[in-house]
């Protein structure tokens, strides 16, 4: 092994991984603005603690100076979808990124292994500002389904546990958890178009609740107190009897008192 110095090593993966979950994260507030939907459910990311990468090295017969180009994952970003179609999406949208490289691609969707895993992994090739300069380092994207990735943490859990050498049962009844999970994907992909419609339907509900509270605020501002009084009562009244067709024309209503006082107009 040779003497560096790890935590200075491992610092450009580092900011890899923050400034990668930054900017996935704004992608997913970005969709969901413009769309109403977002592929991306939530993102997270990991550094490989060095013991990790000293085993990997290790099993793979990397030499210690060759760990940046033969350990392609020491950064990593995970992303998690709601539907199995919601993958591939995401993946073309990383192809496509102007910001980082695509080194290769691995299907364990399609080529699933052995053990029943499946996942979609990206290498990309990511350039850090270093003080330095610039500096560019791989990390491995994992894009799945959320049943894709609760199962893939418990194999990675037992793996630990038995040193990578599962007991044959074990691995069985992993096996059968994971065409378990496979099958609820395919069942969830199944009903897809009914499960958007309700997460739209309540996304749009919630959107408009939000704004009409808080239109109903800026009519106190305009010192429209009997106006504002008025519509929050009407709204108490619709939102008891949970008519959200109702409070869609209580928001037209509102939109209009608020031009009425923006022009400083007579209240109602």
């Amino acid at each position: 092994m040779d003497g560096r110095d790890w935590s200075l090593f491992l610092q450009p993966y580092e900011q890899a991984v923050e400034e990668l979950k930054v900017k996935f994260k704004t992608l997913r507030s970005e969709l969901k603005s413009r769309e109403s939907y977002t592929p991306i459910e939530f993102v997270t990311g990991r550094v490989k603690r060095t013991s990790s990468i000293l085993e990997k090295a290790k099993r793979l017969q990397v030499p210690m100076d060759q760990i940046e180009t033969g350990i392609e994952d020491i950064a990593g970003i995970r992303i998690m979808c709601q539907f199995v179609e919601d993958i591939h999406r995401v993946a073309e949208m990383i192809r496509i990124r102007k910001d980082l490289s695509l080194v290769y691609e691995k299907d364990y969707i399609t080529n699933y292994k052995d053990s029943g895993y499946r996942s979609f992994h990206m290498i990309v090739e990511y350039p850090v500002q270093t003080s330095l300069g610039l500096k560019n380092v791989l990390a491995e994207v994992q894009v799945r389904t959320l049943a894709m990735n609760f199962w893939a943490t418990i194999e990675h859990s037992l793996n630990y546990k038995y040193q990578e050498s599962l007991p044959d049962d074990v691995r069985e009844r992993l096996r059968k958890a994971a065409e378990a999970a496979f099958l609820l994907d395919t069942e969830m992909s199944s009903i897809r178009n009914e499960i958007l419609d309700a997460q739209r339907g309540f996304e749009v509900k919630s959107n408009i609740v939000s704004s009409v509270l808080s239109d109903i605020q800026k009519l106190y501002f305009f010192h429209r107190v009997r106006e504002a009084v008025h519509f929050q009562l009407r709204f108490n009244e619709l939102w008891e009897k949970e008519d959200t067709g109702g409070i869609r024309l209580l928001s037209d209503d509102i939109q209009q008192a608020l031009s009425r006082a923006k022009k400083g107009g007579a209240p109602k």
